[in-house]
């Protein structure tokens, strides 16, 4: 008999807030990189606002050269960053902007598949009543 690995799939909706940090994985076409690349590097001044005013926070992407796209945010209330992110007007330009960049059909940002955080070392020092950086 084989384990295998449940494929992790994208949170249900009416599933309790998810607060503080958030990763999520999408897949970018790999013909398509360095245009990804280079729409980030200079993303819109009113959808970097918009990000900021519903409250993502400390928001980073990392992209693998086969397309695997990582991001890593902070929020009180993912479920209510992206819906105030959907209510924009910004975003709707963005993704329509974004969609033909990835592996999936629909709207980049309702494709995201959230991971479970397993591990963060300054939560588990904390509780291990451990300083979080090194006495000098």
């Amino acid at each position: 008999m084989t384990e295998s690995t449940p494929t992790p799939t994208p949170m249900p909706a009416g599933r309790a807030p998810r607060r503080g940090r958030v990763c999520f994985t999408s897949q970018v076409r790999p013909d398509r990189l360095a245009e990804y690349r280079a729409a980030h590097a200079a993303v819109w001044p009113e959808m970097l606002e918009a990000l900021r005013d519903t409250g993502w926070r400390d928001y980073h992407l990392y992209l693998r050269d086969d397309g695997l796209l990582v991001g890593i945010l902070e929020t009180d209330d993912y479920d209510a960053a992206q819906a105030g992110m959907a209510a924009t007007e910004v975003n709707a330009r963005w993704q329509a902007e974004m969609g033909g960049f990835f592996v999936d059909d629909g709207s980049p940002d309702e494709g995201f598949v959230i991971l479970d955080e397993v591990f963060h070392l300054e939560d588990q020092l904390r509780t291990a009543g451990l300083a979080v950086t090194p006495q000098t």
